[in-house]
């Protein structure tokens, strides 16, 4: 049987312009892409370490070179490592593996139908209202926006948008920059806008001030939710998750979290973090049966790779087994 080597490398991707949301500004994707290789035969998958979880990419490359030490199968990941970057780039590079290996595509060694082509949210960096109704203006092929928000000042960039684009659909994303006392006026502005989803709005440890929050806008949970144990403590402050595969531990983690969602009547959105087209591939699987699809990474970046996922006008569509899966 052929030996099985596992490697790791960072990558910079610069951005087309800086991408702000309420914890800071960056201008590149800092990403890890992991290899597996068996023969003649590799698979590969890309992560974000993320900072607001406590990673570098010095720490999730340290993860996977001691993961190496002792993984030798697909299955021996969830021994090993947490649900993270480092699993993340793991779990996809073993996915893509198998299904080089086999001949077959990855959807079909998860028992998931094939991935279709879907619109994606865009993301409108958080900035001066007008600036935001600036960008939102420019991007008029682009039906559905995602609108980085902020705290003070919220309220105006929602109208403004709205105002700018009344034919879009708009998503809002808070990042946990609101507090209690902000969620009633705000709420009520999203909704008089027609939002149709508030995103992570408080900090992840002011959860509970959701519960008697009246939903006049599905709430829906990002930082707050990694993996399907998370679900027991937000029922009832959230109406949707955001599931993405750094935080869940790869697809292998997103497909567990999706199906718990479901069980539990919560509305999903599939998202990703600002990366390329490698790493939002395995997610376009994930993608088929979601409420809200926010991978529009690859569009935020100055080049991607070869082969890129290919989205015109908002709609992605699945990617070419020479990129992933």
């Amino acid at each position: 049987m052929p030996t099985l080597t596992i490697d790791a490398q960072s990558e910079v991707w610069p951005l087309k312009e800086a991408f702000t949301i309420s914890r800071g500004a960056k201008t590149a994707a800092h990403v890890v892409v992991a290899t597996v290789r068996e023969g003649e035969v590799s698979g590969r998958g890309e992560a974000v370490p993320y900072a607001r979880y406590g990673e570098t990419v010095e720490s999730v490359l340290a993860q996977i070179k001691d993961a190496a030490l002792s993984v030798s199968t697909h299955g021996d990941l969830a021994h090993t490592l947490k649900p993270g970057a480092a699993h993340n780039a793991l779990d996809c590079a073993f996915w893509d593996l198998a299904a080089k290996r086999t001949g077959r595509t990855v959807a079909t060694l998860a028992g998931l139908p094939e991935p279709e082509a879907a619109h994606t949210a865009y993301t409108i960096s958080l900035d001066t209202p007008e600036t935001m109704a600036g960008k939102a203006t420019g991007v008029r092929n682009l039906p559905i926006l995602k609108l980085k928000l902020g705290g003070i000042g919220d309220a105006d960039r929602m109208r403004a948008v709205r105002f700018a684009r009344p034919d879009a659909r708009l998503l809002v994303d808070a990042n946990e920059a609101w507090t209690p006392d902000m969620l009633p006026d705000l709420i009520a502005v999203a909704a008089e806008c027609k939002v149709e989803v508030i995103e992570q709005p408080l900090a992840a440890t002011a959860d509970e001030a959701l519960r008697s929050v009246p939903r006049l806008v599905p709430i829906c949970a990002d930082e707050s939710v990694h993996t399907g144990a998370d679900l027991a403590r937000l029922k009832g402050l959230y109406d949707a998750v955001n599931i993405k595969l750094d935080k869940a531990g790869g697809l292998t983690g997103a497909m567990a979290l999706q199906q718990a969602a479901r069980q539990q009547g919560l509305k999903v959105m599939i998202g990703s973090m600002v990366a390329t087209s490698l790493a939002v591939a395995p997610a376009m699987l994930l993608a088929r049966t979601a409420d809200w699809i926010d991978l529009d990474g690859p569009l935020l970046l100055a080049r991607d790779r070869e082969p890129p996922l290919h989205i015109e006008n908002g709609r992605i569509s699945p990617p070419e087994r020479a990129l992933w899966g």
